[in-house]
């Protein structure tokens, strides 16, 4: 949205979401479901336990994951079956892959029998939808596909008045309904993205996966979507850093959590126009 105003803004210099969008990653799994390698990392914690930590490309995103435990093979087993979760999660819930049932039902309006993991990240989208009091809509897409449209392609033209106003008649999650494993849009023209809910979804069930695997100390971070469990070690608490806006490099606060969650979003680093002015959070 435009600074201010209740519509969009995707530019900026490299860092990290410019490397992504080179490397075709940007948004939750455009260009490959699949988790790629980074960085990784594996030393003596202390006398009793492994740091091991590891950084994955996933979701159009860096996905790191921290683990503290007695046994090394085990830590790095447990890690690679929860980038596994979150890479089967990722193919399921991707838009942009026109083999999933969600581009499905961007195209059709409707599909029949969709997997169960997506079905419960749209029922929690349409709970947080009337939680917001619309708010937080996934019906969105509308609104993100004009703009991606009109600035796509080296073009650097905002919507006009009257393509937004058409964009924004086909927004409300109030329009998609649910029905056990159908899903129909009450509306022809309508789409959905998951992509505001189903990252922090995949975070939560792959810190499932490696406490079932008696992983009880981990931290995993998805581009801002964090999860941890235990502690980091001769039990201090994982340590947050929340970053400020408008001063790089400066951090505010800094939460301190041993079992939580926290998500954070701004509009200060992804824009749509080469002048930021246009930002990536769509106010529906």
């Amino acid at each position: 949205m435009e600074k201010n105003n209740p519509i969009p803004q995707t530019h900026r210099t490299m860092n990290r979401r410019s490397f992504l969008r080179l490397s075709g990653m940007l948004g939750l799994g455009v260009a490959s479901a699949g988790v790629l390698p980074v960085s990784a990392e594996a030393v003596k914690f202390n006398r009793k336990t492994y740091k091991v930590s590891k950084t994955r490309l996933a979701m159009g995103t860096f996905v790191s994951m921290t683990i503290i435990h007695p046994s090394r093979d085990k830590a790095e087993e447990a890690m690679a079956l929860a980038f596994d979760e979150v890479s089967r999660l990722t193919g399921l819930m991707s838009r942009f892959d026109q083999a999933t049932g969600v581009a499905q039902l961007n195209r059709e309006g409707y599909i029949r029998d969709l997997p169960p993991e997506v079905i419960e990240v749209v029922e929690k989208s349409l709970y947080c939808y009337q939680l917001s009091s619309g708010c937080f809509d996934i019906s969105v897409k509308p609104v993100v596909d004009l703009f991606m449209q009109k600035f796509g392609d080296g073009k650097n033209t905002p919507p006009t008045n009257t393509e937004l106003a058409h964009a924004l008649t086909l927004i409300g999650s109030d329009k998609i309904e649910l029905k056990g494993r159908n899903i129909r849009f009450k509306k022809p023209g309508m789409g959905i993205t998951l992509d505001g809910i189903a990252k922090g979804y995949i975070v939560d069930k792959a810190s499932k996966l490696l406490t079932g695997h008696k992983i009880e100390n981990h931290l995993i971070n998805a581009g801002g979507d964090i999860r941890t469990v235990g502690s980091k070690g001769d039990k201090k608490p994982w340590a947050v850093a929340v970053q400020d806006p408008k001063k790089k490099g400066h951090y505010p606060d800094v939460i301190r959590m041993t079992d939580g969650a926290i998500a954070t979003s701004g509009n200060y680093e992804v824009y749509f126009d080469r002048e930021k002015m246009f930002h990536h959070i769509v106010d529906p």
